[in-house]
């Protein structure tokens, strides 16, 4: 008897399923890992993939197409949220477009916003430095220079934008 494999309602032997990928096929072609596929399925990213009756996820190969998508828009600073939107906006067969753009405009503000930030905080901690160059040296319960400085704690970079990553360095 030859495998079998679900198809939504209908059922499709293994001649039938000729270009279907299974998850490991998918994760190797699409540089995206199986538990992230787990993920995108549950979350409402992929398609539910058709099954074989032993249980076996497998896809149709337009996933990859998909996959490129999402990989795409995390590069453009969409959330999985937003990215999610998009999608179901074009699955409704509404135009995301003006969500897409709106989307970006807010990110460059938020860019915009980061970056003005930052060049407070690095000034800050530029005359920081050279005040504490100046003196050399501060008594203090550890380190005087920490303990006599004048830059506020609010200074400091406080959120991440888009997908930039938590390094060592900020609290």
């Amino acid at each position: 008897m030859r495998g079998l494999a679900q198809m939504g309602a209908g059922v499709v032997d293994d001649g039938e399923r000729h270009g279907m990928l299974k998850i490991g096929d998918v994760s190797r072609r699409s540089g995206v890992g199986v538990e992230a596929l787990r993920f995108y399925e549950k979350s409402g990213l992929l398609e539910k993939p058709s099954r074989t009756l032993s249980g076996y996820r497998v896809y149709d190969a337009r996933v990859l197409d998909r996959l490129a998508f999402i990989k795409q828009s995390q590069a453009l600073g969409f959330s999985l949220d937003e990215i999610r939107r998009v999608i179901e906006d074009a699955r409704t067969g509404k135009s995301p477009c003006a969500e897409v753009r709106e989307i970006v405009r807010r990110r460059l503000a938020e860019l915009d916003e980061r970056m003005r930030e930052l060049r407070r905080y690095r000034k800050e901690l530029s005359d920081t430095l050279e005040e504490w160059d100046e003196k050399g040296q501060a008594p203090g319960h550890v380190c005087g220079l920490i303990e006599s400085s004048h830059v506020g704690h609010g200074a400091q970079p406080r959120k991440k934008i888009g997908k930039a990553k938590r390094t060592g360095g900020e609290r």
